[in-house]
């Protein structure tokens, strides 16, 4: 495999290096796995990172240290304060900064060589072959399942490696899925788990080294299939758990079946993923009614019955307290159907506002007949526009 890893790069691209690259990666030239000529396609490689955030932080920053010569950038979102314990590419001043500025900018400051392509959009079904087909490795650094399924997917159709590693709480993952020498993203995974079944880590949490440690993972394994280098992660998944600092591998089969890369695929273009993974609203399921924060506040002062549910577990509550608010977990929502009154409406707490939809559709399902409504934005909407005094997480 190594021989045929070595031709992402073509020849015809290769340079020879200057003294002061010589300098720089002399660490690299004296082993013999990498040496002048796998510098030299280092330098010649195009690299895209799907995202600038805990897992594109430590690719970004250590493959262009390593020299690669072409970083492209995929973000649409702004740096925020919440970011800052893990996304370490990024710095309290840059906070409202676009991420992929910010990235830039350490990304040059530490390697003024490295050409930084800036894609500011948000990657989707209709601008991912445009962005994609102008490198030689993706590298995943998303944190979302329809744009992992559409990476995969869009890398499968060019015939392009795709750099895979994923995070949650203690628990991270790490692959390389490449259709051309084994298995692709769809033959672990062949469908999405259902919608609010796995938290985000905005809603989870995440160990702020984590990130770091499985991006490093995945910048390893670019420098690798650039290089040429053998025993890679094709066809293996790596587990660590940093609670319990632990390494796992599964050993991962190409399935003859994959709709996208298997003998009789079914695939054979990109799709709309929010619909594949189950977030776009079924038109026969009625809407859940939401108010703001403020709307909430005016009805409280008016003095009017409200039932406030919070759902969130005990360890969140202690971060945030929700004035005069029923703690009910997720899990207990159904069974506790008997606690709510359904002559009075009932308004659903969280986070950020996405469980307590599921939370009233649970409901909804046991055939609670009461009117329910959820709080736009959740518990954090509250403190940022009406209790000042209550810290947002």
């Amino acid at each position: 495999m190594g021989a045929y890893m070595a031709g992402i790069v073509e020849d015809s691209r290769l340079q020879r290096l200057s003294n002061e690259e010589i300098a720089r990666y002399s660490r690299h030239l004296l082993l013999p796995e990498i040496g002048l000529a796998g510098q030299q396609r280092l330098r010649a490689a195009k690299v895209l990172i799907v995202g600038t955030g805990g897992l594109g932080a430590p690719l970004a920053l250590y493959l262009a240290a390593a020299g690669v010569g072409t970083l492209g950038l995929v973000d649409f979102d702004l740096v925020e304060a919440s970011n800052l314990q893990r996304q370490i590419i990024h710095g309290t001043r840059d906070i409202d900064r676009p991420k992929v500025a910010s990235a830039r900018d350490r990304v040059k400051n530490l390697n003024p060589d490295v050409k930084v392509v800036e894609h500011r959009t948000r990657l989707c079904a209709e601008n991912a072959f445009d962005i994609l087909r102008d490198y030689d490795i993706v590298a995943d650094g998303t944190d979302n399942y329809q744009t992992r399924y559409l990476v995969n997917d869009a890398c499968v159709l060019l015939g392009l490696p795709n750099v895979y590693g994923s995070v949650f709480r203690f628990e991270g993952q790490a692959s390389v899925f490449y259709a051309k020498e084994g298995p692709c993203y769809r033959c672990l995974y062949p469908a999405p788990p259902p919608p609010g079944l796995v938290p985000s880590c905005a809603e989870g949490g995440v160990m702020g080294v984590l990130p770091g440690i499985v991006g490093t993972i995945q910048a390893a394994e670019v420098i690798k299939l650039l290089i040429g280098g053998d025993g890679g992660l094709i066809g293996r998944l790596l587990l660590f758990d940093a609670w319990r600092m632990r390494f796992r591998e599964l050993k991962l089969e190409k399935d003859p079946s994959c709709p996208i890369c298997g003998e009789n695929r079914t695939v054979h273009e990109l799709i709309d993923y929010e619909q594949f993974c189950g977030l776009k609203q079924d038109t026969e399921e009625e809407a859940v009614e939401t108010l703001t924060a403020r709307e909430l506040k005016a009805r409280l002062d008016a003095g009017e019955a409200i039932q406030l549910i919070d759902i969130r577990e005990p360890h969140e509550r202690a971060i945030a307290r929700f004035p005069n608010a029923k703690a009910i977990p997720l899990g207990q929502m159904a069974r506790r159907m008997d606690e709510f009154d359904p002559n009075i409406d009932a308004v659903f707490l969280c986070k950020i506002g996405q469980r307590s939809v599921f939370a009233i559709r649970a409901l909804r399902q046991a055939g609670y007949k009461g009117r329910l409504l959820n709080l736009q934005d959740g518990v954090n909407a509250w403190a940022r526009d009406v209790d000042a005094s209550l810290p947002q997480y």
